[in-house]
């Protein structure tokens, strides 16, 4: 177990804001994490609970104490005739879970490839990508409760999973910590691929057919090139949630914008990508001081390098207003902002 004092977040967060936090502490199992629980003082508090930092976004130093799960193993649980069941501690790395599962022939996590963070952030935030959510793979969520220390699970239903949300955002924020997450994965290869340009990009390799690997990889390959390596521009991926407005909104907006594209939720309401709203704002490409959003997509905001949390929430908020008012649609951040 690792617990330290006065300690730089700089490596936990993929913005690369340089903030510090009281005390971090980093256990490698249910057992530490339990005795890290039982043993907080007041002057410890206030608690975050952090996986690799790739959906936060740091304003000021944390004036509390910093959890990061380090418990790893991927265990094979259960099986029938339809599924694999596999449960993953929750500080894995996801993509890691998701070559695994390809590898080893366990399907549905495909279009899931290459989405930065840790197992337990994909039960939190029910990370998603091109038509498929978490939600629709993980079966049971196990969890420490921090008030009592103690052990306690979840099902699906009880996690009330919904575009980019789940309790543990919401009514549980900051009453449990989560530890391992068990996943359904299909013995037989359904491949999703009518979402945004997949089957462009699989036609472009020759491919109409794709194996799960031939839909791996390409997915990768489509995000590579739409998304900064953190490494090289600090930042967290999707900055902003896709819109889901009335069918009737829809349709006005479709009347002034014929090319505005739309995916149908339900009989009454349509997702609109957010990007794209951005980007007919004229943001793409520009920035306002230090951040910036990307030239290659718009949903997407950087750290042109030294940019404080401040600049990129001021960005945001300038950007929000803008879409706001040409397209009167309020987009909401999907990184967590402290």
């Amino acid at each position: 177990m690792k617990d330290i004092r006065d300690y730089s977040l700089l490596r936990h967060n993929t913005f690369g804001i340089d903030v510090r936090c009281r005390r971090f502490v980093e256990f490698t199992s249910v057992g530490e994490l339990q005795t890290v629980i039982s043993s907080l003082a007041e002057t410890d508090q206030p608690l975050l609970f952090i996986g690799s930092g790739s959906n936060l976004l740091f304003t000021a130093d944390y004036p509390g104490t910093v959890l990061h799960s380090a418990i790893r193993g991927v265990e094979l649980i259960d099986s029938d005739s339809i599924h694999q069941y596999i449960r993953c501690g929750s500080g894995e790395t996801w993509d890691d879970i998701v070559a695994q599962c390809v590898s080893h022939g366990w399907y549905g996590a495909e279009n899931l490839s290459l989405i930065p963070g840790e197992v337990g952030a994909s039960a939190v935030q029910n990370i998603g990508a091109y038509g498929v959510e978490v939600k629709d793979l993980i079966v049971q969520v196990e969890a420490v409760e921090i008030e009592t220390g103690r052990p306690v699970s979840f099902t699906n239903a009880e996690c009330c999973y919904s575009y980019r949300k789940s309790r543990f955002k919401d009514d549980w924020k900051g009453r449990f910590i989560i530890t391992h997450v068990t996943y359904a994965l299909s013995k037989t290869f359904h491949p999703h691929l009518d979402y945004g340009n997949i089957r462009a990009a699989l036609a472009a390799r020759n491919i109409s057919e794709p194996s799960a690997a031939e839909l791996r990889d390409t997915i990768i390959t489509i995000r590579q090139a739409k998304l900064p390596d953190p490494k090289v521009e600090g930042n967290a991926g999707s900055f902003f949630m896709n819109p889901v407005v009335s069918m009737q909104k829809y349709k006005e907006l479709a009347r002034m914008y014929p090319d505005i594209p739309h995916y149908t939720i339900d009989g009454e309401h349509e997702k609109i990508p957010a990007g794209w709203l951005i980007d007919r704002c004229g943001w793409k490409g520009r920035a306002l001081g230090k951040a910036g959003v990307h030239d290659k997509q718009a949903l997407v905001l950087v750290n042109k390098g030294g940019a404080t949390g401040a600049d990129i929430v001021y960005l945001c908020d300038t950007i929000r207003h803008d879409v706001l008012q040409k397209f009167g649609i309020e987009i909401k951040p999907e990184v967590n902002i402290l």
